[in-house]
């Protein structure tokens, strides 16, 4: 399989690639890691006429602490991610979940940000995103905006990004105290696109009840599913086995309207989502109280 024609644009810089995207508009394609966007291309399912390579832009691939949490840069490496110390101490979750995606190979070209703005439902990195409150920061010829992750995914393959905009950093926030948090997902083989995933945080209040919980789905719906019924349940709520178990049924009932395909019905993707978003609240609820070695399974 090979891409039609296409013309090829190095950038340099964050400028020049932004002008070269303004100057073509739709045309024009910002070239990552290019796991998605060229597989994508030989099979004739994205035929941009320019490719903006983002390769050369040395200081968009960084990972910095800030006061309350961290900042990758977009050009970043899911393979440099997975293996910081950094995101280990101030973004577990996000730490837990790198391995869960594709295979090392792939991690080794794959960018941070190139995942977020290619916006595949079965990624992983766009639910983990939306879960842990991250803000992205778009860059365009006009200046600059912040725009949180809730709100980025639009719909399928889709996001806010305007086509002379870059995806040029994303800001984790800390995890408040007493959080805890699990990723949970199943695929058919290891590195094989999940048919279900879930990201979960679940912080304790004073009194050791729910002060806030967050559940976020992957590959059952257009983007990255945040399952608003099962938050709003457990919020006040005592961290109870049932108690947990009947948000994760909320959850699969009402949050979410998978669709079946050639991998799994729909009906076997809500029963993955009900038993996935029981282990990661469980999960998540130990860590809070203090036992990271907790078992995720019922």
């Amino acid at each position: 399989m090979k891409p039609p024609p296409f013309d090829y644009y190095p950038a340099e810089s964050v400028e020049q690639a932004l002008e070269i995207l303004a100057r073509f508009g739709y045309d024009a394609k910002p070239l990552a890691g290019g796991q998605s966007l060229v597989p994508a291309m030989n099979f004739r399912l994205a035929q941009p006429a320019v490719l903006v390579d983002l390769n050369p832009i040395a200081d968009l691939a960084y990972i910095r602490p800030t006061e309350s949490g961290l900042r990758i840069g977009a050009m970043t490496r899911q393979r440099a991610v997975e293996r910081s110390s950094l995101v280990a101490e101030r973004a577990p979750l996000l730490h837990e979940t790198m391995p869960h995606i594709a295979h090392p190979q792939i991690r080794n070209r794959g960018t941070f940000g190139g995942s977020l703005a290619h916006a595949d439902p079965a990624a992983e990195l766009p639910a983990v995103a939306v879960a842990l409150d991250a803000r992205l920061r778009l860059q365009s010829p006009r200046g600059e905006r912040w725009i949180p992750a809730a709100d980025f995914f639009v719909g399928l393959f889709t996001t806010a990004l305007e086509p002379d905009e870059l995806l040029v950093e994303v800001e984790i926030p800390a995890l408040p105290r007493r959080t805890g948090w699990s990723f949970q997902e199943v695929a058919r083989r290891h590195g094989d696109f999940a048919l279900v995933g879930v990201a979960a945080t679940v912080t304790l209040g004073p009194g050791g009840t729910m002060e806030r919980a967050r559940l976020v789905f992957l590959s059952v719906g257009e983007g990255p599913v945040e399952a608003r019924q099962a938050q709003e349940a457990l919020a006040g709520q005592s961290p109870d086995p049932e108690v947990l178990r009947a948000a994760a049924e909320t959850a699969g009932e009402r949050d979410i309207e998978p669709v079946g395909d050639i991998h799994a019905s729909a009906d076997f993707r809500r029963h993955l989502a009900k038993v996935l978003a029981r282990r990661a609240l469980a999960q998540a609820v130990a860590r809070a109280q203090g036992s990271n070695r907790a078992d995720p399974r019922p």
